[in-house]
């Protein structure tokens, strides 16, 4: 049995596609707004503003969808414990020997993916689905971790915790 457990996430299809679809026309008619006003020296709205800002704009929203894009969960479970990466936030190292109780749990609904922070699960790190690593620390601290890979997590789980 394989006593490494390696996971990468990311967003659903249908988040991202749902994210693209609203930041598309919005980026569009900024460069709509950039070429009107920058390459034809017309004003661009009722109230326009300076150029400098719309390009600004521009990058924010073509920013925002880059971020939703490349945001990804890592999970590793080894020999050392638990490694948690949420892209660009989050990398946390837990050692078997901070941990007081583990399992693999169905969280239901917990407003959302991303992160979280919930009364029964403590800081909820997901991506989609919900089915969850639920850890809790002997500092009293919960973390959840998403997976979707329930079974094979329940497995390393035991594995390590025999």
């Amino acid at each position: 049995m394989n006593t490494t457990f390696k996971e990468k996430q990311k967003l659903s299809d249908w988040a991202l596609g749902l994210v693209t679809l609203l930041l598309i026309p919005i980026g569009l008619l900024f460069i709509y707004g950039i070429y009107q006003q920058i390459f034809l020296g017309e004003v661009f709205g009722d109230k326009p503003v300076s150029d400098l800002v719309l390009v600004l704009l521009f990058l924010l929203v073509f920013g925002l969808l880059v971020f939703f894009w490349a945001l990804n969960l890592q999970t590793k479970i080894d020999q050392t414990g638990i490694q948690l990466r949420f892209f660009l936030f989050i990398k946390k190292e837990l050692k078997w020997s901070e941990i007081a109780a583990i399992e693999v749990v169905d969280y239901g609904f917990i407003g959302g993916w991303g992160i979280r922070f919930t009364q029964q699960y403590g800081t909820a790190y997901t991506t989609k689905g919900r089915i969850g690593i639920a850890i809790q620390l002997k500092s009293g601290k919960k973390l959840l971790l998403g997976t979707q890979k329930g079974a094979e997590v329940d497995a390393v789980l035991k594995k390590y915790l025999n």
